[in-house]
């Protein structure tokens, strides 16, 4: 057994919370907002983010991030991407030399451009880092929904402690050690999800979304070998899984802040009605950081950005996408002479 802390208690951290519960593990779940604390200790749910989700009444809630992150085996940061660089900084005096962090969360940092685990080394050098990723929505692994997702790590010992940690008969847990093509899929599947949710908005149908997975996959995987992450990494559970995810359910908030674009709503105006941080949102102008900082072309990711800062209509975007100049699917392939 292990004693383990999930640092933030939104949806997908208290979803893992009652998975390593149940796998037999000690768990603490921290947050910073004492009313979500105070609901959490009084309901044993939350009513807001994961409804109907029991939680066993002897898991410990606290605000206090010491009493969190001191002794304990592995450290689980899901917080919000926009927070991971705070959390970090505060949970740093309390971590010690090699301590596991797994971060949840996805997203790119706009202003160094680091991926998440990046920022949790720059900001904790002694933990050793890990992240878990793939096709995997809260409110289906809140309700013992078989899911399949990938733990990323450099050394292999650490990613297969992991993989005893939090897999059981309905979380099937594989490993990997491309940790930045884990997190670059993670990222930039949101972004394009956005796209999704807009063509969904605007009437499209499954034509539409079809070639946005298929071409925003391709984006995805052009910039992400162009950085160091592998192809193979892009072509499963992490990369194409997790896009056709969160392209297709209405579990997911960026395809569902897209919609609301598509039909009209301002990037606020979404956001607001969504309730939850829409991660996209967040990457996408990161992502264009990146494709200029590596000269790659990532046509779907700019018109989401044209669509969110500039001021382009949804439809707009969408024709500049299709009169594009003329294309070969796959450029290696060879001709007959």
């Amino acid at each position: 057994m292990a004693d383990i802390s999930i640092i933030g208690a939104g949806s997908w951290g208290t979803a893992l919370a009652l998975l390593l519960y149940k796998n037999g593990h000690s768990v603490t779940v921290w947050s910073i907002m004492e009313a979500e604390i105070a609901m959490l200790q009084k309901e044993h749910e939350h009513k807001e983010k994961l409804p109907g989700v029991k939680l066993p009444e002897d898991m410990v809630f606290t605000t206090d991030l010491k009493m969190a992150v001191e002794g304990k085996d592995v450290l689980v940061l899901a917080v919000p991407s926009p927070y991971t660089r705070a959390t970090s900084k505060s949970m740093a005096p309390f971590v010690r030399e090699g301590q596991v962090i797994v971060n949840v969360a996805k997203g790119i940092e706009e202003k160094t451009l680091f991926t998440l685990s990046e920022i949790i080394e720059d900001e904790i050098p002694q933990a050793e880092v890990a992240v878990l990723s793939g096709p995997s929505h809260a409110e289906e692994v809140g309700r013992g929904i078989p899911t399949t997702i990938v733990v990323g790590a450099r050394k292999k010992n650490t990613a297969e402690y992991l993989q005893n940690i939090f897999m059981n008969e309905v979380f099937r847990v594989y490993i990997s050690p491309d940790v930045l093509g884990i997190e670059l899929g993670a990222a930039l599947k949101n972004v394009v999800a956005l796209a999704a949710g807009i063509a969904d908005g605007l009437g499209y149908g499954d034509n539409t979304k079809a070639a946005l997975i298929t071409r925003g996959i391709a984006e995805i995987a052009r910039l992400g070998t162009a950085m160091g992450g592998k192809w193979e990494t892009f072509c499963g559970l992490t990369g194409i899984g997790d896009l056709i995810v969160t392209c297709a359910s209405m579990h997911s908030r960026n395809r569902r802040a897209g919609i609301l674009i598509g039909q009209g709503h301002t990037m606020e105006e979404a956001m607001a009605e969504v309730k939850m941080v829409v991660e996209g949102v967040y990457s996408a102008k990161a992502a264009m950081g990146l494709a200029e900082k590596y000269n790659v072309q990532l046509p779907i990711i700019e018109q989401v950005n044209e669509v969110l800062f500039h001021g382009k209509s949804a439809a707009e975007a969408v024709g500049s996408l299709m009169l594009r100049d003329k294309k070969i699917e796959n450029p290696l392939l060879p001709w007959e002479a």
